[in-house]
């Protein structure tokens, strides 16, 4: 049974260290957007992408295609207008380049919403994992407070709501190889993961 939580990708950003959209990338033969949808349509009762050319998503018609409500405001901008059309409480938020999405960490974090208003991975070397993570719609306020204030880090949100953090301990179990919060930024990235692929 899916989850009733919503399950949004932020696919707004400015492409500007890859130089084309990095959703439609492939790896291993398959687009970084459809291996995220392939995880997302097997837990999530919605599905929500923010996107800042919505025309490039109509193929994706199980799905919602959204534009940024405060246009330039970055991935904290991108989360609020996800939340903002979300019919669920809870939304599990990604970037669109993360191709190592782990569906039995995802729920891991899933069960543990409870009290919280944020779920969110932390790791000592990258500290936390803000677009890899669970928020409630009660963020909306704080959130809108900090866009209209031109305070974008998402950082800042976790001061003022309950936040879970889920610990590099219990992280471990489900990333063996490392890549679970891979991101796909510049061209040598995927260069990188296309070789791993290929001598795994």
């Amino acid at each position: 049974m899916k989850k009733e939580i919503t399950g949004i990708i932020l696919s707004g950003g400015k492409n500007s260290r890859m130089g084309v959209n990095k959703a439609f990338l492939e790896l291993d033969g398959q687009r970084l957007i459809d291996k995220i949808l392939d995880i997302y349509k097997n837990i999530f009762s919605e599905i929500i992408i923010v996107a800042n050319d919505p025309l490039s998503y109509t193929e994706f018609s199980d799905t919602i295609i959204v534009t940024d409500i405060y246009k330039g405001k970055g991935p904290l901008g991108g989360i609020y207008t996800g939340l903002f059309y979300s019919k669920n409480d809870y939304a599990f938020i990604s970037a669109c380049d993360m191709p190592s999405l782990n569906k039995d960490f995802i729920l891991y974090m899933a069960e543990r919403t409870g009290k919280y208003d944020i779920v969110v991975p932390a790791t000592l070397t990258t500290g936390f994992q803000a677009l890899h993570a669970i928020y409630s719609r009660r963020c909306l306020p704080s959130i809108k407070k900090m866009i209209l204030s031109d305070k974008l880090k998402i950082a800042g949100l976790f001061k003022d709501m309950r936040l879970l953090k889920i610990t590099e301990e219990e992280i471990k179990s489900y990333d063996k190889d490392g890549r679970l919060f891979l991101n796909i930024n510049t061209p040598d990235d995927l260069k990188k993961q296309e070789e791993k692929i290929f001598f795994l």
